[in-house]
């Protein structure tokens, strides 16, 4: 990995950025908090889930709110980067998608937030989101091939699909994962400071795209100080439909990074994965929300949350090492080797009386770590 060249130029703005962004969103943060908990937006105990009282939900907005003005702010005012935006292949359109899409992202996410939407509705906004994304010029035209020197090239109608299917699932990775206080803003952090400083190598070169990533990064953190064990807000669906969509919608303009993001977010992908997996084997429906995630798991195994969400985060960051160091096809091996092995735990502890107490209401008991 190498950097570009005029790194000393490019830095100051990528710092400013991110340093700007965590501070409106941790601001910002208490007062969509105290917003959305008068509005009765809360999440509240019950079988499946881990917090023991009320906490208020739709704290993304805070994190959009700051991501937005920030990532329009630097292309409106720094010019070095807007001359960077002209040689990165951006259209006005797709940066539209980014924006734009991430706005109403959140708006989607906001309305379950207060209305708790059926999942199909959820999904149906999804698709759309990604459609639209579709129209406005994001496609995967391409994914870098691990066993050869040349990409391997999508067209057409198989291009849109897989953007489509790509979007949805990273949204659904994100959301899925959300089970723990920090977990998904932290699991998302990691992966836009990757995708920023691999943004900034001489084999990217997208100062653009590595300041809208140190952007997203720095709300992710300022949010982070209220999302942390004991959570005062969570994200919400407003949070998890903004953070998986950009973080998407980025992994697309920025050089087609899909292979890269889907190895940095390879825990949430694959719990996802073996999560979809196991409620259809059980003749339910995949958006059935049970307790039956990595996370869960290894809460079930005698982790305390901390310590779950720390595992998951440094399996997260080892693996962005290996995004940022290694050839494709060590990444796609590691992500293999992601896969194998939470399979593996999943199985372990989907046998004999912890599987079983897994399932039955009230077999977590509350954490007494503090703050």
């Amino acid at each position: 990995m190498q950097l570009l060249p005029n790194l000393g130029a490019i830095a100051p703005p990528l710092l400013v950025a991110f340093a700007i962004a965590a501070a409106i969103s941790l601001v910002l943060t208490p007062f969509v908090r105290d917003l959305v908990r008068a509005r009765g937006m809360v999440d509240r105990p019950n079988a499946r889930r881990v917090n023991t009282i009320a906490i208020p939900r739709g704290g993304g907005l805070a994190v959009t709110a700051a991501f937005l003005v920030v990532a329009i702010g630097a292309l409106v005012l720094d010019g070095r980067l807007g001359a960077a935006f002209e040689h990165t292949g951006f259209t006005q359109r797709q940066l539209l998608g980014l924006l734009g899409g991430g706005a109403v992202a959140a708006i989607i996410g906001a309305l379950d937030d207060i209305f708790d939407l059926r999942a199909r509705w959820q999904l149906a906004g999804q698709i759309a989101l990604a459609l639209a994304a579709v129209s406005l010029g994001i496609v995967v035209v391409s994914i870098a091939n691990p066993f050869g020197p040349d990409a391997i090239e999508f067209g057409g109608l198989f291009a849109a699909a897989f953007t489509v299917v790509w979007i949805v699932g990273m949204i659904n990775s994100i959301n899925f994962i959300d089970g723990l206080d920090g977990l998904s803003s932290g699991i998302a952090l990691v992966a836009a400071l990757t995708l920023g400083v691999l943004s900034i190598t001489t084999a990217i070169g997208q100062p653009i795209v590595a300041m809208l990533c140190f952007a997203l990064a720095g709300a992710l953190l300022g949010f982070l100080r209220w999302n942390v064990h004991p959570a005062s807000v969570f994200t919400g669906t407003s949070g998890v439909m903004f953070v998986g969509y950009t973080l998407a919608v980025l992994a697309i303009l920025g050089a087609a990074k899909v292979v890269v993001a889907m190895l940095v977010l390879g825990v949430p992908i694959i719990d996802t994965f073996w999560v979809i997996v196991r409620r259809l084997a059980a003749g339910k429906s995949p958006f059935l929300p049970d307790r039956g995630h990595l996370h869960h798991r290894l809460l079930d195994l005698g982790l305390s949350h901390r310590q779950t969400v720390t595992l998951i985060i440094a399996i997260c960051v080892f693996l962005g090492l290996i995004a940022l160091g290694a050839s494709t096809a060590a990444q796609v091996y590691a992500f293999l080797g992601v896969l194998v092995g939470s399979g593996l735990v999943l199985f372990l502890v989907t046998r004999g009386d912890i599987a079983a107490d897994a399932l039955e209401p009230g077999s977590y008991e509350p954490d007494d770590e503090t703050g």
